[in-house]
């Protein structure tokens, strides 16, 4: 395809959903499902003007998912409607360490035993396939700031975690494919990628947010005839905290989800603490200031952000999903592929979340429905890429790409039918 046919197809489909026609309405079709239908078309599969080697470009569609991944982390935590607390946050908390645990381990008993994978690429394949995906669920995530349904904040918020709590279980699969099993290498695993590596995010978030939030805060009462670019300090925000992540060998994708929910929230508490201030001080001048500032631009940086950061997301989401339609050729759907993800489906995510979720005091319903929308999407692309890159032998590459692409596929077609049926009818709209 020229740059010419490019530029008409992604316009015309840009077009199509943002007219929003009748018939996908009606088709209860989601963006990711009609994306994922011009990839197929345009590829190997149907009429074949394209095909993308995820092998060969294995570099750019990391890179490409990675950005993908960041942004939509991003916008998940701005989100968060609720301060940190134990008893708001133990159920996705749950989720994303102990069912994340769970899946990995029961993804990699059906690679290890049933696909007679080695022991390394089935716990490599279980970190590639177990956390749910921020990008392409955005049927069942957070709407906007005010959206306080426990359906979607569990959801999201969960999306938002694991993401960085499976790449332990990502870098164990990496180390043992080159490593037999002994004490030190899980030893130095635990230390390193498991504790370091995850409170290191945690910390990097925390501290990024809350002095990003302050610096605006101080800036905006000095200068309020300025007003500040808060796209550029969103992506700023995210850029920082995902480097220094990188440099100190933390979970970056962490990170920026703490970030995000610390920037968010300390814009809260020191808008909170301003106001209770200038009731305390009861004098016209300080009132008189405070209504100065507000004409000039959002009064939060969180919220100004994302009116740039949501329209990146879902071009990115049109981008990727058209890509993986054309990385499928006809044979791709392998009975050991679909087979993996039915198990994971059925299985896997409704048991490890019923067994996560034990004690927690989670409705049936709830619990229910977390257990069916664990949607698999750009962020397992992203993870496969990273091993592909990492230098994973290329026979393994193959059979791995192969497996994970029918399974995002099937998530995508699955999950996107069921989606609205199902949250119409047991949660509502």
């Amino acid at each position: 395809m020229t740059n010419a046919v490019w530029f008409v197809a992604i316009g015309t489909l840009l077009i199509l959903m943002g007219t929003r026609p009748p018939v996908l309405q009606r088709l209860n079709l989601t963006p990711s499902m009609v994306y994922l239908s011009v990839g197929v078309l345009l590829g190997p599969s149907v009429i074949g003007v394209f095909h993308f080697n995820p092998l060969k470009q294995a570099h750019l569609l990391e890179v490409f998912a990675e950005l993908a991944v960041l942004l939509s982390l991003f916008i998940a935590g701005t989100k968060m409607p609720v301060p940190f607390s134990w008893s708001a946050w133990r159920v996705p908390l749950r989720l994303a360490f102990i069912s994340m645990t769970i899946s990995v381990v029961l993804t990699a008993a059906f690679g290890y035993y049933l696909l007679g994978l080695p022991l390394g690429a089935a716990i490599l394949l279980g970190g590639i396939l177990a956390p749910t995906d921020p990008v392409l669920a955005t049927h069942v995530q957070v709407r906007h700031m005010g959206d306080t349904d426990p359906l979607r904040f569990t959801l999201t918020s969960e999306a938002g975690m694991n993401d960085g709590s499976a790449f332990p279980f990502v870098m164990l699969g990496l180390l043992l494919l080159g490593s037999p099993v002994s004490d030190e290498l899980l030893e130095g695993w635990v230390l390193k990628d498991v504790l370091w590596s995850t409170a290191a995010a945690i910390v990097v978030g925390l501290v990024t947010g809350r002095l990003v939030a302050q610096l605006v805060r101080w800036q905006r009462s000095l200068e309020r005839t300025v007003p500040l670019l808060d796209d550029f300090l969103g992506l700023g925000l995210i850029g920082l905290t995902y480097g220094v992540c990188l440099l100190i060998d933390a979970w970056g994708f962490l990170g920026v989800f703490v970030t995000a929910i610390s920037l968010r929230q300390s814009e809260i508490s020191l808008a909170r603490d301003e106001k209770s201030n200038q009731r305390r001080g009861a004098s016209s001048a300080s009132s008189h200031q405070s209504r100065e500032i507000k004409p000039h631009g959002p009064s939060e940086v969180s919220e100004g952000s994302l009116r740039f950061k949501e329209p990146l997301e879902r071009l990115s989401e049109l981008v990727l999903v058209v890509l993986l339609g054309g990385m499928l050729f006809t044979d791709s759907w392998s009975l050991r592929a679909v087979s993996l993800g039915l198990f994971l489906f059925l299985v896997v995510r409704p048991v490890s979340v019923f067994l996560g979720l034990l004690g927690s005091g989670a409705s049936w319903r709830l619990q229910m429905l977390v257990g069916w929308f664990g949607v698999r999407g750009i962020g397992s692309l992203y993870y496969l890429m990273f091993a592909v890159v990492f230098g994973l032998p290329e026979e393994m590459a193959v059979e791995l790409i192969h497996i994970t692409l029918v399974v995002v596929v099937l998530s995508i077609v699955v999950h996107g039918l069921t989606v609205k049926p199902m949250m119409t009818r047991w949660w509502g709209p």
